[in-house]
């Protein structure tokens, strides 16, 4: 049975994405240091998604919860998982997980971010996972006490006494996100600290982050979806095609020209809820590591807000994202048209590696 458990179970938005890329790449030095990442990312998504049990999990789904489970209970050392989705489950889903990795020493790891940052990127991620609502209906929803989902499932209160009731206030961590403009390693040194891996274990050369969109690109995103009807529904069909050849390939890649963002007419909303954020932490016996004051908004500033863009803008922008998927669609056709004999070669020598590996594996283990 591992000995430590810490279980990193959001909240999205939350510079997540950099510090599992950070924990992924690192896989192997960590498992040399006793500290196991069980399965692949994959498998935490998929674990993550059957814990939930939600609609939209993909059937064909190898890894349940149960299984990473159990190869944490396999391990002798310490254990990571980590991922940001694992914070919107239910107070039983979150029960159900803590039990199943007892008597490891479970502890809990939230991280939290200023609102101001939070509801922009927050809209996005929700346009990134096939909504279609307008930014100025999220933000008037959110007022009106119409969307409390986003209360349970993207900021840290609510989310720490879900999860972190379940354990002793000794092993529950709220990390802060450092302000814009922080080294950009604090973040990463902060978790490293909370999960107890030795400085400089750890090469930290890898993307700092999701790449947002700007306003225009994620308002053509928004119009494409509500466009689709039931075509390439949640999860898989959409991440398969709308994710992988219009999002990654060329959203992502477009220069972030429109930034977007709350407005300066809701400042004074945005930072009395800041302040209410800040006195329910101050009062729920936790780890905090980096400062509560962090997620008081800080260089509110006027900014674009999707809703106000011009048509000529997302025109334009859509022409430009056409253009993107021509140039993708080229690329890939000629990965298409490769010789035969190349990709058969390329082919063999990946088998050929795959059996120099097996035959290395079987004389560790049995080295007589």
């Amino acid at each position: 049975m591992a000995r430590r458990v810490y279980l990193h179970v959001g909240a999205p938005k939350t510079g997540s994405t950099y510090v599992q890329h950070v924990l992924w790449k690192n896989w192997s030095a960590l498992r040399d240091a006793g500290i196991l990442l069980p399965g692949s990312s994959t498998a935490h998504d998929q674990a993550m998604a059957d814990l939930r049990e939600v609609y939209w999990r993909d059937g064909d789904a190898r890894w349940t919860w149960d299984r990473l489970a159990a190869k944490c209970r396999k391990w002798s050392g310490d254990v990571i998982i980590s991922n940001e989705g694992l914070g919107a489950a239910t107070g039983e889903q979150a029960a159900r997980a803590v039990e199943s990795l007892q008597p490891a020493e479970v502890h809990v790891v939230v991280a939290g971010r200023d609102l101001w940052r939070t509801f922009p990127s927050t809209w996005q991620q929700s346009i990134r996972a096939r909504s279609a609502w307008r930014f100025g209906d999220f933000l008037r929803a959110v007022e009106a006490g119409k969307f409390d989902t986003f209360w349970d499932n993207y900021t840290a209160p609510r989310m720490l006494r879900r999860w972190g009731d379940l354990v002793p206030a000794e092993r529950r961590h709220l990390v802060t996100v450092p302000p814009s403009g922080a080294p950009h390693d604090l973040l990463w040194r902060r978790f490293a600290g909370v999960l107890g891996i030795p400085d400089g274990l750890c090469e930290l050369d890898v993307p700092t982050s999701n790449p947002s969109l700007g306003a225009a690109e994620a308002e053509v995103l928004r119009r494409v979806n509500q466009a689709l009807g039931d075509r390439y529904p949640l999860r898989t069909p959409y991440q398969k095609v709308v994710q992988r050849h219009l999002v990654d390939a060329v959203l992502k890649r477009r220069p972030n020209e429109l930034k977007f963002g709350v407005g300066l007419e809701r400042a004074e909303w945005v930072s009395d809820l800041a302040d209410q954020q800040i006195k329910e932490l101050r009062d729920y016996p936790c780890q905090v590591v980096g400062d509560l004051a962090e997620l008081r908004p800080t260089g509110m500033k006027q900014t674009l807000i999707p809703d106000d863009l011009a048509d000529a803008q997302v025109l334009d922008a859509a022409i430009q994202t056409i253009v993107g998927m021509l140039g993708h669609a080229d690329a890939l056709g000629r990965r298409a048209d490769r010789h035969p004999e190349e990709v058969l070669s390329r082919l063999g020598a990946r088998a050929a590696g795959g059996v120099r590996r097996r035959l290395r594996h079987a004389i560790r283990r049995d080295p007589a």
